[in-house]
């Protein structure tokens, strides 16, 4: 099987990252901050670690302002709801995932807040940043902005907006689960208060973690989501009000941390630029070799490095997305086809009722991978599902 589902969860995973759940398993299985013999002190030394080399991959100064999570849409709720009182306004993009659509949605159906969507023009980052600062009002209180389409691979102007947000003394978070790991983000030269990551994706990492990074100078989240037990202050009944454990309440996740640090050094080691370039190859190779086709329909430009993640869409005339994808995982080839937990993205560009075939690759793809996946295409197209029904 070939797999080119990677926006979803990144496969396969680097060896290294393998080994170091291995070894989280069965060399590091104390629970972290919670007692003081030397293996838990052993498995608090690998967490601060892995802290430590995010703070250094996001740029930002303190490791305490890593927390982990259990994946991405966790952190963004626990930033949503912990910061966003009555009253307030938010903006968002109209590529947002379900993982800030659906908390704002309910936020506001809740009567807590209201919220608005800006379109976002692919290769227009003016005319973006104009839709956003049009839909300021007098209560409004956060940006929130995905930094790549997960379905179209479309980049916002992130930096763009990180300037307006705090021209308007707004706070300015940003879901970067399908931009960590091949697009370079500095927290502080790019303006970002708070980042969203998920751990599984282009980190490389295992399932089942994530991580929200608070920038320094971001107000802090006065509400955490739930409270326990931190391994700090024990003797008190209320929660520490210091990161990381004011918002890491329960035994954190180990073996997905001590992977997910793995995964970081396998990235580190070869460049995130490096690996955005070879996946771009791959996606515009694929744009290249398909828009010829007459049945063949792409829904963004051509994918260049440096102004697209590494996502493609496109349908088959005539053949429904879902259809197609199971034809392709009979021919060898794992792809995703649907809405993709993102009906703004599709909205916006007219294929909620279709849905779309997202092509997304990664570092371990090889060029024959691509190569036979765009012949395999181009026969679905020329001679495939003729008698199948309509999209």
């Amino acid at each position: 099987m070939v797999y080119l589902d990677n926006a979803a969860t990144s496969f396969p995973k680097p060896p290294e990252v393998s080994e170091a759940v291995k070894e989280a398993v069965l060399h590091y299985g104390a629970n972290p901050g919670r007692s003081g013999h030397d293996l838990s002190m052993a498995v608090a030394e690998r967490i601060y670690d892995c802290r430590k080399n995010l703070a250094d991959f996001f740029h930002i100064s303190e490791p305490e302002q890593i927390v982990f999570t259990l994946n991405c849409t966790q952190a963004v709720n626990l930033a949503l709801k912990g910061l966003l009182r009555q009253g307030d306004h938010v903006i968002c993009s109209s590529y947002e995932h379900n993982a800030v659509a659906r908390p704002l949605y309910r936020l506001a159906a809740d009567g807590c807040i209201s919220y608005d969507v800006a379109p976002v023009w692919e290769g227009d980052p003016v005319r973006t940043v104009r839709e956003f600062a049009c839909r300021i009002r007098s209560n409004t209180r956060m940006i929130v902005c995905t930094m790549a389409s997960n379905v179209f691979g479309i980049l916002p102007p992130i930096s763009r907006l990180a300037v307006l947000a705090h021209q308007h003394h707004l706070l300015f978070a940003v879901d970067a689960a399908q931009g960590a790991g091949h697009i370079p983000i500095d927290m502080k030269r790019m303006g970002i208060d708070y980042l969203f990551v998920a751990g599984h994706k282009g980190l490389y990492g295992p399932t089942g973690i994530g991580v929200l990074v608070i920038g320094e100078n971001a107000p802090p989240i006065p509400l955490p989501l739930w409270e326990g037990g931190t391994g700090s202050l024990s003797s008190q009944l209320e929660q520490p009000d210091f990161l990381p454990d004011r918002l890491e309440s329960g035994t954190i996740n180990t073996v997905g941390i001590l992977g997910l640090n793995a995964g970081l050094g396998f990235i580190n080691r070869i460049g995130c630029e490096t690996i955005w370039r070879k996946e771009i190859q791959h996606t515009a190779y694929v744009y290249d070799h398909l828009s010829y086709l007459n049945r063949v329909y792409f829904y963004t430009k051509r994918p260049h490095y440096g102004f697209s993640a590494p996502v493609l869409s496109f349908n088959l005339e005539g053949l429904g997305s879902e259809e197609v994808t199971q034809m392709l995982n009979e021919a060898g080839f794992a792809l995703r086809g649907g809405l993709h937990c993102a009906p703004l993205a599709h909205g916006s560009k007219g294929t909620k009722k279709s849905g779309t075939i997202r092509f997304s690759p990664s570092w371990f793809n090889s060029e024959q991978d691509i190569i036979s996946f765009c012949r395999t295409v181009r026969r679905i197209a020329l001679d495939g599902g003729g008698n199948r029904k309509k999209m």
